[in-house]
């Protein structure tokens, strides 16, 4: 039997355990905050504080110069991130429902054929070649949105989670004269809502930081997402400082390890925030994935 002292020494050395793995997860985040307020000097100087000397917003300036591309990039992400989202949700859970009913008669077929895709694939230039010819999605928002939609990995978790709630319920409902959406729609998905936000998350945080889709498919600088947007603006700005100084061109300096800094808190800062709101579901949406296999 466990003392009430006990208690309260195990619980004073989780707080302060857990104190300590949070300070740490945090301080890098920080230092790359204050150093984004920092000026460029002072970083070769005194290297990185988590209270700036001196404070600067010289790198966020530089940053925001153009700021209508800047919110126009944003746009495109948040458009892509919510409507991707949503959808990648919707049929996620669908596909996931399906395979998991036994009344389905193709379901191990069609669960070996996702499956398999993780395996072997046709490689990097026939589905650049089936993307941008035959699909003709090029230069268009589908190119974005579509290819993150549906993950084998997402749809496995949502398979193991419906499979964990009792047949009986589903029993019942047909009892009562619902048919299967009404099933999938009414009770499946309100029980399901720690898996939706367990994928929800991977989905957004996905969604939110991918460039390597514009970089391949996008040359229209309209459809540019936040992430390849700042990719291209800091090689431009490095390509410019070099060439000016091998032709002796005389150019005003841009801070360019501040404004890295900067583009992290700009890039990352939103998708930070919308974790709490999902965490207590994402914890437990992940733990019933892992144990029931």
């Amino acid at each position: 039997m466990s003392t009430g002292k006990d208690v309260f020494v195990f619980n004073t050395f989780g707080y302060v355990v857990t104190g300590f793995v949070t300070i740490v997860c945090l301080l890098p985040f920080l230092l790359v905050i204050s150093g984004s307020f920092t000026p460029e000097e002072l970083i070769f100087r005194e290297g990185y504080r988590l209270i700036p000397s001196v404070f600067s917003l010289e790198a966020y300036r530089n940053l925001f110069m153009a700021p209508e591309a800047v919110f126009r990039a944003y746009s495109v992400t948040i458009t892509l991130t919510v409507s991707g989202t949503l959808l990648g949700l919707f049929f996620t859970s669908m596909t996931g429902y399906v395979l998991q009913r036994k009344s389905f008669k193709y379901r191990n077929f069609f669960a070996f054929y996702f499956f398999f895709t993780t395996l072997f694939g046709g490689g990097l230039v026939p589905w650049f070649i089936l993307i941008s010819r035959y699909l003709g999605m090029r230069n268009t928002i589908w190119a974005l949105l579509l290819p993150g939609m549906l993950s084998v990995f997402n749809i496995i978790l949502m398979r193991t989670f419906f499979s964990s709630i009792p047949e009986a319920l589903v029993e019942s409902a047909k009892i009562d004269g619902a048919g299967e959406f009404t099933i999938f729609y009414r009770i499946m998905l309100p029980v399901a809502k720690p898996a939706l936000a367990t994928i929800g998350l991977f989905l957004a945080v996905q969604y939110w930081n991918d460039w390597y889709l514009a970089m391949l498919f996008i040359t229209d600088e309209r459809l540019f997402p936040l992430q390849y947007f700042l990719y291209r603006m800091m090689h431009t700005m490095e390509f410019a400082n070099i060439m000016a100084a091998n032709i002796g061109i005389p150019v005003r300096s841009i801070p360019r390890e501040s404004m890295k800094l900067a583009m992290t808190v700009v890039a990352t800062g939103p998708i930070i925030l919308v974790y709490p709101f999902v965490q207590r579901f994402f914890i437990k949406g992940i733990t019933i994935g892992a144990v029931k296999g």
